[in-house]
């Protein structure tokens, strides 16, 4: 048996029976009538698309786009910039002027990321009100940002392992990556990943001391000292300070309808994730603590320590005069 469409609304069979006779029956084809359908039957990415509702389609287009401005922000933006904000990156081997255009990225993402963040918790009602299940309609958006960001830096990263390498980092973009899926492609959490993000604002502290020691200042300068304050705050507000508020709403919502209503692997993703990243957030923060206060201490013994004596405001006393028989008093 043999099909030929003559058309788009008919179709031809023809068999051909053993004493070599032909018949023919005409019937009506079951075809799409818009052209657009027809086309998405042959591609399946097509096919996708259309299959989606435009909000949908907005959230993966912000995506795609981001990803597209971080990478030009990497190799265009920030090479051109950091030239003319600090002369010290035209004198960086090739390896450090990557890891400083990678950071330039991931501060800027992080301010970009936070301040919306902190938006949502204030002002999206619906999110706070039901951190399940509430209208995931901002999270989405700010999730699809950070989607496409963690995307480009994951390729950058395999593109410069030399430079940048770094498993654990792929490991938590991956990690990442497989908690959003349930963001965005089920709209479930949305409140939790908000308030993950938040976690991003000690990005750029973290960064600033990177520059601060590959431009050479010592440890013991006012700039550096005052980052590392600032450093040892802010993370510690927005990763251990938050952690009451974060699980006492977790544990509101664990048994109830709306949690088993998440698909398991979210559940997953959302605890284990979670419960983990905090552990090592109470390891970091013992670190950076030591650190500053071992740097404030030293700032401040050396600020005591008597200074040398030509390091004084006053000059020094005169030498004595030579007497005429060359000896000095």
């Amino acid at each position: 048996m043999n099909v030929i469409c003559l058309s788009r609304k008919t179709l031809a069979v023809v068999h051909l029976l053993d004493n070599g006779s032909i018949t023919l029956n005409l019937s009506r084809a079951n075809l799409p009538n818009d052209r657009s359908r027809t086309v998405s039957s042959w591609h399946p990415l097509v096919t996708g698309w259309a299959a989606m509702d435009p909000f949908s389609q907005l959230i993966l287009a912000i995506s795609v786009t981001s990803f597209f401005g971080f990478q030009w922000l990497f190799h265009r933006a920030s090479p051109w910039l950091s030239t003319r904000i600090s002369p010290g990156f035209l004198v960086l081997s090739d390896k450090q002027k990557v890891e400083w255009n990678s950071r330039t990225v991931s501060t800027l993402h992080a301010l970009l990321v936070g301040l919306f963040c902190l938006y949502i918790l204030f002002f999206d009602d619906l999110v706070n009100e039901d951190p399940v299940w509430g209208d995931p309609t901002l999270v989405k958006i700010n999730v699809a940002i950070t989607t496409g960001y963690l995307i480009s830096d994951l390729l950058l990263i395999f593109y410069y392992w030399k430079a940048i390498g770094d498993k654990f980092f792929v490991l938590h973009h991956l990690a990442a990556l497989y908690a959003y899926y349930y963001v965005l492609g089920h709209g479930t959490l949305p409140y939790f990943a908000n308030f993950r993000l938040l976690a991003e604002f000690s990005t750029p502290c973290v960064n600033q001391r990177w520059f601060f020691e590959v431009l050479g200042y010592p440890r013991s300068s006012q700039p550096n000292m005052a980052n590392g304050v600032a450093m040892a705050a802010v993370f510690f507000l927005v990763r251990i300070a938050v952690m009451p508020v974060y699980y006492g709403r977790m544990c509101a919502v664990y048994g109830t309808p709306a949690y088993y209503l998440v698909p398991w692997g979210g559940r997953v993703a959302w605890i284990g994730s979670s419960v983990c990243l905090d552990v090592m957030n109470v390891m970091w923060m013992h670190k950076i603590a030591r650190g500053c206060y071992r740097v404030l201490r030293a700032g401040h013994q050396g600020a005591r320590a008597p200074r040398p004596h030509h390091l004084h405001h006053h000059p020094p006393p005169p030498p004595p005069l030579p007497q005429e028989n060359g000896k000095k008093d």
